[in-house]
């Protein structure tokens, strides 16, 4: 795969934009419904290579910042049966390779959470480069994942056996090229 296969593809290093973007999350609730929850609190950094597959991504997400709409189920998420937010105050992915995979790419890293540093796969879909205000470069990107709670130790206490295992990871980014 090279950087000509991608319509508009610049090479640099991109900040988030916290802005326009957005990290979210969707779990099953008492086997029947899906709750959803964002992080308001989140940076990160993309490398566009000249090779695409040699491109890197690391980004942190400050778990306090967890809203799911309802603030005692969030005050419930920050504490021990889940975030555990004193205690692992960040989420954390470092990417360590991009590989083409269909009409995308899959981005494997490592993601580090609630104390547990696990490989994963984002699926990613190029969405874009263009001009930004006041002539900078902009780039969109969207990407998911699934990961199982338990293997990252959060059991959910008590609450755990009406929340489901996989929790589906989504982002919507927008960055800004720097320099």
């Amino acid at each position: 795969m090279t950087s000509t296969q991608i319509p508009g593809y610049l090479v640099g290093t991109w900040a988030i934009d916290p802005v326009h973007s957005d990290v979210s999350f969707v779990v099953r609730h008492l086997g029947v419904s899906k709750v959803r929850g964002h992080f308001g609190t989140f940076e990160g950094t993309i490398v566009t290579a000249e090779n695409p597959l040699e491109s890197t991504v690391t980004a942190k997400i400050d778990t306090k910042s967890i809203d799911t709409r309802n603030e005692q189920r969030d005050a419930h998420v920050r504490g021990e049966d889940f975030l555990d937010v004193e205690k692992y105050p960040e989420l954390t992915f470092t990417s360590t390779g991009v590989r083409a995979h269909g009409e995308g790419f899959l981005v494997d890293g490592e993601l580090s959470f609630h104390g547990v540093t696990k490989a994963v796969a984002l699926e990613l879909e190029v969405n874009g480069f263009g001009d930004g205000f006041e002539g900078a470069k902009v780039a969109g990107f969207s990407a998911s994942t699934e990961i199982s709670r338990k293997e990252f130790g959060v059991t959910g206490g008590p609450a755990g056996a009406v929340v489901g295992d996989k929790i589906t990871i989504l982002l919507e980014i927008e960055a800004t090229k720097q320099g």
